[in-house]
């Protein structure tokens, strides 16, 4: 018997990804800085969110942060255990810092942040031995379509 894969796996990182990205969409679309995020437990997607920044005043409001909240009310339970956060643009410190207390088991990120990066590019809060958890990190995961968003992005900003 041949056995034939799948054209598409539903469940891998790169598919995943392609949802953030999606949301990274939404928030160029509102003129936020296009950063998507999705949380997924169990191969099924537990909450989405993007940049919301300027629409809601609030200099909390990172697609990361939307994305915890939202996938805590899903799950009724603030611990995030053996979640996967899939998001485009590598988290900041304080993205970082609130995945590891939510206690994410995987973050997944598209481009490295070399400013500001809280996921090993600067900063490992992830992986920070002395915190109550630490957060296994894969990254570059369709790099190449998130750091076009953001170049994209901020183009047009320079432009403007």
């Amino acid at each position: 018997m041949i056995e034939l894969t799948p054209v598409i796996d539903l469940t891998s990182d790169e598919h995943f990804m392609g949802d953030a990205l999606r949301q990274a969409r939404l928030a160029f679309d509102a003129d936020e800085v296009p950063v998507g995020a999705v949380i997924v437990r169990e191969n099924r997607v537990i909450a989405r969110a993007f940049n919301q920044v300027e629409l809601l005043k609030d200099a909390t409001a990172h697609a990361e942060i939307l994305a915890l909240t939202q996938a805590a009310h899903a799950l009724g339970d603030w611990r995030l255990d053996g979640a996967t956060l899939f998001v485009t643009k590598e988290p900041c410190p304080m993205c970082a810092g609130a995945i590891v207390l939510s206690r994410v088991k995987r973050v997944v990120f598209g481009v490295a942040d070399p400013k500001s990066g809280g996921a090993g590019s600067v900063f490992d809060i992830t992986g920070q031995g002395g915190l109550n958890h630490k957060v296994e990190v894969r990254a570059g995961v369709q790099e190449a379509a998130a750091r076009q968003l953001l170049q994209e992005f901020f183009r047009a900003k320079r432009i403007t």
